[in-house]
């Protein structure tokens, strides 16, 4: 099936990583010796969320560090650990819920930069390395399990983690899950599958299993989709990695809007902001900016309602 081409946008920099906060040019640490060729080896941005304050924070993989970005696109260094910090989303508390790669579900107290873990296995074991979360409405968080799994490999998982505290793996034959997010109703979760280059919609039936999933969006291209975002009339947004675009479909899967990275090719994620919250900031992690484009619609609003 063929859609007309969507309405192209050009996003522009909103903010730039100073360079004494990327990694040591030339050094090499355990992440990068991990990552394939091509992929950035001195700081790698993931992860952009809107705190309690209003302000964007989002995460360095690298350098295990969480930064924030004040309006003029000033960076500061909330925290930084022995950690691999992959996604971000603050709870209704007030706390920064991390995905860490390394360690699994770490959690930030913004106030001291404390961070601590939430949930390091399932059952007895280790996690293969999370990657993105996301949190229902009703407190449910849920979160991806891609370590290196792909083709070669499918055995990704998707996981909920309920406010009672009680862990259940959705699915468990994935090939590199990694965005997610729900839909308006929250009846389904769609979720990025990297390897597979497509948008999963995940249905949930009444007793909170998944009934039967199928492609949402097949892209093409690039590296595959990596971040996700809803709009508050069912829009989804897509993070193409490799091609330097984030793509809009609506509710029905129609492309309707593609905004271009001005920089490199490395669009990771991305958060609905500023002052109405129709301005979508995407990470570009080769260029390590944060880009920004003005939208007509605004985003859904996250479990931690945003400031006016």
């Amino acid at each position: 099936m063929f859609y007309a081409p969507p309405e192209k946008h050009i996003a522009k920099v909103h903010a730039r990583l100073p360079e004494h906060l990327k990694w040591q040019k030339g050094s090499l640490n355990d992440w990068v010796a991990g990552q394939p060729l091509g992929n950035p080896d001195r700081s790698l941005l993931e992860g952009p969320s809107f705190g309690p304050d209003g302000q964007l924070y989002c995460v360095d993989i690298i350098n295990g560090r969480i930064l924030r970005i004040d309006a003029n696109g000033g960076f500061d260094t909330v925290a930084q650990y022995d950690g691999w910090p992959n996604g971000l989303k603050f709870h209704r508390d007030g706390r920064a819920f991390i995905a860490d790669y390394k360690h699994g579900i770490m959690q930030l107290d913004l106030d001291t930069g404390r961070v601590t873990p939430v949930l390091e296995r399932y059952r007895a074991e280790r996690f293969k390395g999370v990657n993105d979360l996301f949190f229902s409405a009703n407190g449910d968080l849920y979160f991806t399990d891609q370590g290196l799994t792909g083709w070669q490999d499918p055995t990704g998982r998707l996981f909920r983690l309920n406010a009672q505290g009680d862990l259940q793996c959705l699915l468990d034959n994935i090939p590199s899950p990694n965005g997610l997010v729900m839909d308006l109703e929250e009846t389904a979760v769609y979720l990025a599958v990297t390897r597979a280059n497509a948008v999963w919609r995940v249905p949930l039936m009444r007793d909170g299993s998944v009934g039967k999933v199928g492609t949402f969006v097949q892209l093409s291209g690039g590296g595959g989709p990596d971040g996700l975002a809803m709009d508050e009339k069912g829009g989804l947004y897509i993070a193409h990695v490799g091609m330097g675009s984030v793509w809009g479909v609506d509710k029905y899967g129609e492309p309707t809007v593609r905004i271009v990275s001005p920089e490199h090719r490395h669009t990771t994620n991305m958060a609905f902001g500023g002052p109405q919250g129709k301005t979508l900031y995407i990470t570009e992690s080769s260029s390590a900016t944060i880009l920004a484009a003005e939208l007509d619609v605004a985003g859904k609003p996250m479990f931690l309602p945003q400031p006016v």
